[in-house]
């Protein structure tokens, strides 16, 4: 059968933290529209890569994780999955391996060659049943986590940020699905007063870079890789104000010698049209940064620009993900707190595009929930169907080089992939 030979792959990337900090309310709604997805789309292979399990007050929170597990085994989306393997790294109390990642994936009943990866064994073996495992992680060895080490943001509280690994074999295609959570920026005035990138940008780059190179340098064979999570990718924020205020003037506030406000007014001073503090952005109207679209946001996404070598990216047609409205009502508006930003993506290195098929219809990039609230992150997925050719690809790294950043976008040879032109230097 066709759908044996091309089975549909969904890798949903979600940060989940808001559904755990209002669980009565917006985890059954974050549900359905997942829901709603997988019944749409019918994948036989599932994959959901969840960042911040157990909210920010995780010590409280997190005994709402094993319901939201249970509501998806119970769900009527997922009863033809008859196998499943679920990491939950919840164990808050062992700080120095925290990293509150979860990875899910699933597989449909139709789908007889599905085995998962012993990275301790070095080979494949068959999923049998569904499999939860939610403590003592580092001794499944069918998964690997690591936190970012301390030193990666000596200016920062050393927090949850780190990445999970498996690696699959669908139908003799091997591939390897990475978790990953990146820094945020911890403050709005820093990242404005900065030329990009700014000092939280070279910490993420140095985050990823970091992953990639543990999945080329390790003892394990290489294959293609998609790597989806929360890279907290935030705009030029310099760029994005400058556009947005145009010649308005800056006023600062100061403590202790450092900028805690800036208001930007017009030519008279008779109106503030922008205030920025350090987890604030409030714009006189907030409907104006998308009131044109995204397309004049979207120079503004430089971060990925210097990962080109590495990794590709389908078309980003949808708005930024973050960070939108926590109120139940609204699914549209954005808090005032960040500039929207494009962090929850899915990557995936140069030799993982020839597992995706776009023989009968092209692969789709998008977010779940567009019109209700799923809390301040909306999540992403890529939906394409598994091409038939796609077994024993070659796999060949690129150097590793230095890249000063570069944002002129081209179109590469594969239709509807967005690739940016870089210097190496």
């Amino acid at each position: 059968m066709e759908m044996e030979m091309e089975p549909g792959v969904l890798l949903i990337t979600a940060n989940v933290g808001s559904i755990f900090e209002e669980p009565v309310h917006m985890m059954s709604i974050w549900l359905d529209k997942l829901y709603e997805t997988i019944k749409r789309l019918e994948p036989h292979f599932i994959a959901l890569h969840c960042q911040e399990l157990g909210g920010k007050d995780f010590e409280v929170s997190m005994q709402h994780v094993d319901n939201f597990v249970q509501k998806l085994y119970d769900s009527e989306a997922l009863q033809d999955f008859d196998r499943s393997s679920v990491f939950l790294d919840k164990e808050f109390k062992t700080p120095e391996c925290f990293t509150a990642l979860g990875s899910f994936y699933f597989i449909h009943k139709s789908l007889k060659d599905a085995q998962c990866y012993d990275y301790t064994d070095c080979k494949y073996r068959q999923l049998s049943g569904h499999e939860v495992y939610s403590s003592n992680l580092a001794k499944v060895t069918t998964q690997e986590k690591h936190k970012f080490p301390a030193h990666f943001y000596p200016e920062c509280k050393w927090s949850r940020k780190g990445f999970m690994r498996t690696r699959w074999s669908i139908n003799g295609r091997q591939y390897e699905l990475v978790n990953v959570h990146l820094f945020h920026d911890a403050n709005n005035v820093i990242a404005v007063e900065t030329q990009f990138p700014s000092q939280y940008s070279k910490t993420r780059r140095k985050g990823l870079e970091f992953v990639i190179q543990r999945l080329s340098q390790e003892k394990h064979s290489r294959v293609p890789f998609f790597i989806f999570g929360d890279f907290n990718f935030r705009l030029d924020a310099q760029g994005v104000v400058k556009a947005l205020v145009l010649q308005a003037k800056p006023t600062y506030t100061k403590k202790d010698g450092a900028i805690t406000r800036i208001e930007y007014s017009d030519e008279n001073n008779s109106q503030v049209l922008l205030t920025l503090e350090k987890k604030k952005f409030e714009m006189d109207d907030p409907d104006r940064i998308m009131e044109n679209g995204i397309q004049w946001l979207s120079r503004f996404d430089k971060e990925f620009s210097c990962f080109t070598k590495q990794l590709l990216e389908y078309d980003v047609t949808f708005q930024p993900s973050y960070p939108y409205s926590e109120d139940i009502s609204d699914g549209h508006s954005y808090m005032k707190t960040r500039p929207p930003a494009w962090c929850d993506r899915v990557f995936m290195s140069h030799s993982a595009k020839a597992l995706i098929s776009d023989a009968n219809s092209m692969p789709c990039y998008n977010v779940i929930g567009q019109d209700v609230c799923m809390g301040d992150h909306k999540p992403v997925f890529l939906y394409f169907p598994l091409s038939k050719s796609g077994a024993n690809i070659s796999v060949v790294w690129p150097l590793r080089i230095r890249y000063k950043y570069n944002y002129h976008y081209t179109r590469s040879e594969h239709p509807h992939v967005l690739i940016y032109r870089e210097t190496s230097v």
